[in-house]
């Protein structure tokens, strides 16, 4: 199952690139016995200013035609990293090839495009700069295919 990151704006090079790429590096090597991955990031810049719906728009554009979808939203439910293992491994094992993050912009996500998806997430009731999100959404695909292999990175 292929993953992409559809996220508004662009990330510069720094520490949060740095990380997100080891990350999602490191996801796509443990992933890949798994039928997980590649992981990928796809960057959209609403440079017309439309706001948050022109963002939506967008990061519709982004998303795969058939990918399961899932929202990263303060309003989402909050999971344990083993459920969040769990739940791609469920969406995997239920034969979907493509799964779309989608990260909104400093608004967040335009409500249309919300109650489009397939699964809204949240990292907790914290309000969290979206290019962090991104770091904290690389690590917990790693994190999850490690849980998934049996790997030694996620203690209990």
């Amino acid at each position: 199952m292929k993953v992409q990151i559809c996220a508004v704006g662009r990330l510069r090079a720094g520490p949060e690139k740095t990380l997100i790429d080891d990350y999602l590096k490191r996801f796509d090597r443990t992933g890949r016995g798994l039928s997980l991955g590649p992981a990928s990031v796809v960057e959209v810049d609403d440079r017309k200013g439309g706001g948050m719906q022109g963002e939506a728009a967008l990061l519709r554009r982004a998303v795969p035609e058939g990918a399961v979808m899932c929202v990263l939203d303060e309003r989402g439910k909050v999971e344990t990293s083993p459920r969040f293992a769990r739940r791609l491994e469920g969406w995997r094992d239920a034969g979907r090839q493509d799964l779309a993050f989608v990260i909104g912009g400093a608004d967040g996500v335009d409500p249309s495009l919300r109650d489009e998806a397939d699964h809204l997430l949240s990292f907790g009731q914290m309000v969290w700069p979206h290019m962090l999100v991104r770091v904290m959404l690389a690590e917990q695909l790693y994190r999850a295919a490690s849980i998934l292999s049996g790997g030694p990175y996620h203690r209990v």
